[in-house]
């Protein structure tokens, strides 16, 4: 998601993003987070602590006992929704 992201910012602004991990303010500068749905926001509030766990090795344990099949199927679904989202904002 966050290379999506920064994808869209690259070509669709005239400056380079930010070394930054925050899909949330990735979305707002790019003008895209006024433009979500609730579920939309939802998603993203889902995702936040699961970028930054799996960044550190001290966390990956945590994460992966709150993910199951189920829970992965669904986030590998929202991910191609909000992906085919962006890809229409283009």
């Amino acid at each position: 998601m966050e290379k999506l992201l920064k994808a869209y910012w690259t070509a669709t602004r005239e400056d380079l993003p930010p070394y930054i991990h925050s899909h949330v303010k990735l979305l707002d500068d790019c003008g895209l987070l006024n433009q979500m749905t609730e579920e939309q926001l939802e998603f993203i509030d889902f995702m936040v602590p699961m970028n930054i766990e799996a960044r550190y090795p001290e966390y990956k344990q945590n994460l992966a006992a709150h993910l199951n099949e189920q829970v992965s199927l669904d986030i590998i679904d929202k991910t191609k929704q909000f992906k085919q989202w962006i890809l229409q904002k283009f």
